[in-house]
């Protein structure tokens, strides 16, 4: 099939698109009036259906089914984030690093396997973030080459820019309260785009500001009530100070300390022998960590909601290498502190190694769940906070 640009695949689908996957459901969340100075306490999890740029890639690739959305829904969450590589939506020769002509041919099939969890989704009343994780010139992991740098390069903020106008146009008759858009994940400055550990720090606070601005107003243009959110600085963990005068909510993290959410990942440390054994409350390299030190952590974004701006937690959760009650320990801290704020939040992930469902932890007695296996502990603690 001959590579569109997103002009032609927008004008060419907007009305099967209206008739097959808006407004076919009901919207439970209609009248809420939900802005970005007044989220709900929205609590679900990440999913990973389009968060590697292949989309065939060397190992089998988990796919949403409707029915993990009706679980979802039985069980009290209301939430979904979608973390997307913007590559897997285009066409381009895959034997080669893409190149910026290719910004823009999107491929009709992968759009419509975002359309579907969306139109599920709804049925569910269920809200939908999307999120860029991997963006024209920048992600948090390697592993793809990217043609320029987000943060240097105008051509690679204006492809940012396009991918989201593309989003919010085909998602624009979905109210705030079914859909947001969540700009970039864990934006930061990397030494080396293509080396996992290399240094990270935080973006110039007014780099960053207009790169929110650039894609607002790109998403504006094309859906004028949409809710956006950006993702904190500094890899999520700090408020943007520069951007609380913009319409815009923002997002944290609930992974602090990484001693303990991601213990032994291969991702995140190079050199395991360096890990105390996990404990909660744990004191490391004469630091003591506790929920004391969590609720210091937290209070510029609790603060940041007095000021009026609304505040979600994008990702949190637990690697399965650390003992079970560790985490739970640990997490029913954080939890607990984002619940007395009126936090929300998003596990990462549903099935898988943070997840709920198959998280492979060798410490657990799991329930047989349809097929899966539930770690009901973490289903309790997450239902209650």
């Amino acid at each position: 099939m001959k590579a569109m640009s997103r002009r032609e695949f927008v004008k060419s689908t907007s009305t099967a698109a209206a008739a097959t996957t808006f407004g076919v459901f009901p919207n439970p969340f209609s009248d809420q009036g939900v802005t970005y100075d007044k989220l709900p306490r929205w609590k679900g999890f990440n999913l990973l259906d389009f968060f590697t740029s292949n989309p065939k890639p060397s190992y089998p690739r988990l796919k949403t089914e409707e029915v993990h959305l009706k679980w979802m829904a039985d069980w009290g969450f209301n939430f979904i984030r979608l973390p997307m590589a913007y590559p897997y939506f285009l066409r381009f020769d895959r034997s080669e690093p893409i190149t910026t002509d290719r910004m823009e041919k999107f491929h009709r099939k992968r759009v419509r396997e975002m359309d579907q969890i969306i139109e599920w989704a709804d049925k569910y009343g269920i809200h939908v973030s999307l999120n860029l994780h991997r963006a024209p010139g920048f992600c948090i992991n390697s592993g793809f080459v990217e043609p320029y740098n987000l943060w240097y390069s105008e051509q690679a903020l204006d492809d940012f820019c396009a991918q989201w106008a593309f989003w919010a146009k085909r998602y624009r008759r979905y109210s705030p309260s079914q859909i947001s858009f969540d700009l970039l994940n864990e934006p930061c400055l990397r030494e080396d785009m293509n080396d996992q550990y290399s240094e990270r720090k935080a973006v110039p606070g007014p780099v960053y500001r207009n790169l929110i601005m650039r894609a607002s107003r790109a998403i504006k243009n094309e859906n004028p009530k949409a809710l956006i959110i950006a993702d904190g600085n500094n890899i999520g963990a700090d408020v943007i100070t520069e951007a609380t005068d913009l319409e815009v909510a923002q997002s944290c993290r609930g992974y602090t300390p990484h001693i303990i959410s991601h213990y032994k990942a291969e991702w995140a440390f190079k050199d395991f022998s360096q890990l105390p054994q996990p404990e909660w409350p744990i004191t490391h390299q004469n630091t003591v960590y506790d929920r004391v030190f969590l609720e210091q952590c937290y209070e510029p974004w609790i603060a940041l909601t007095r000021q009026g701006i609304g505040v979600h937690c994008g990702e949190c959760g637990c690697y399965k290498e650390t003992p079970h009650d560790v985490f739970l320990a640990w997490f029913g801290d954080v939890l607990s502190i984002f619940k007395e704020n009126q936090i929300g939040f998003a596990l990462w992930n549903f099935i898988g190694d943070f997840g709920i469902l198959d998280s492979r932890r060798k410490d657990v007695t799991y329930k047989t769940w349809n097929g899966h296996q539930l770690d009901e502990k973490l289903l309790k603690l997450l239902a209650d906070l």
